[in-house]
């Protein structure tokens, strides 16, 4: 029997590797999809992978998908809506401010799933748990600390912030479908649930393009090859968060998942040549901390 105990942080710290390579991405699609049509691109080309992962799942334990109950389906409608959201707020955000910069202003997200978490699905919070979050967090505040002479503002914060409100509504959404299936493998589980989130996201989102605007639909299909290594990306990321959540409360995993924030500074540093403040350096070494306290904590 593997130990939980630490298979949840391994989990998710590699989701937040191929989230970062997943939303580097995206920040490119968005120059020629628009912000719509690169949103759908994680959704459009993440489900075949998703139910490929769990075509894999079904065979490697012989067992078949759960049949969910009725207390499923809130919250997959919560996790897949509020994702959609999110990953838009999230693209409209880095358009009007850095790479990294944009990420720290959703990376405010852990405080917003501990209390999203505490009153939807009563995960209660330890002390150095919560010192962890806080530490964490003051980090990627710290980062996303305006730059003298920057263009910028109220509105690219807000709009980074609310994409954080909404990443946190997903990830308890998405934790609590898992727990509702009641499924004694984690696993399946948690794959099931990607799946049929990455479906519903992609059936929604294709119909509004079809009716609205075909022609972003059009663009997609041109640019296949940037979209699958998205969608690819994206897909693995979420089978690993989701893994994650089914053993692990999503305040804990959300904030673990800051991990992401240095990943995003050696992106932005490296791919995009934007350079790396003082003040940013110092808010990665808060994040460090703060993950560390969280690894360490009971």
């Amino acid at each position: 029997m593997l130990d939980r105990s630490w298979l949840w942080a391994v989990f998710t710290v590699i989701a937040a590797a191929a989230q970062t390579a997943r939303n580097a991405m995206q920040r490119e699609l968005t120059a020629s999809l628009g912000m719509v049509g690169a949103t759908h691109v994680r959704f459009l080309f993440g489900f075949p992978f998703a139910l490929i992962f769990l075509g894999l799942v079904s065979l490697a334990t012989g067992a078949a998908p759960p049949r969910p109950g009725p207390a499923f389906w809130p919250w997959i409608l919560d996790g897949a809506g509020a994702q959609v959201l999110a990953t838009a707020l999230m693209l409209a955000a880095m358009e009007q401010r850095s790479f990294v910069v944009a990420i720290a202003y959703i990376k405010t997200e852990p405080v917003q799933v501990a209390l999203f978490g505490l009153i939807f699905l009563g995960d209660a919070l330890t002390v150095p748990i919560a010192v962890a979050i806080v530490v964490a967090t003051a980090g990627v505040v710290l980062m996303s600390a305006r730059r003298h002479g920057s263009a910028g503002g109220a509105q690219p914060m807000l709009i980074g912030m609310g994409a954080g409100a909404m990443f946190a509504l997903s990830s308890v959404g998405y934790r609590g479908a898992i727990l509702s299936l009641d499924e004694p493998s984690f696993v399946m589980a948690a794959t099931f649930t990607l799946a049929v989130g990455l479906v519903m996201q992609a059936g929604v989102l294709s119909l509004y393009l079809a009716l609205r605007d075909r022609a972003v639909l059009r663009a997609i299909v041109r640019a296949w090859q940037p979209s699958l290594f998205a969608g690819a990306m994206g897909a693995l990321a979420s089978t690993f968060w989701f893994l994650a959540f089914a053993i692990a409360t999503a305040a804990r995993v959300r904030t673990l998942g800051l991990v992401e924030v240095p990943f995003t500074q050696a992106v932005s540093h490296f791919v995009f040549r934007q350079p790396t403040t003082r003040r940013e350096a110092v808010g990665i070494v808060l994040v460090v901390v703060g993950v560390v306290l969280l690894i360490s904590a009971r």
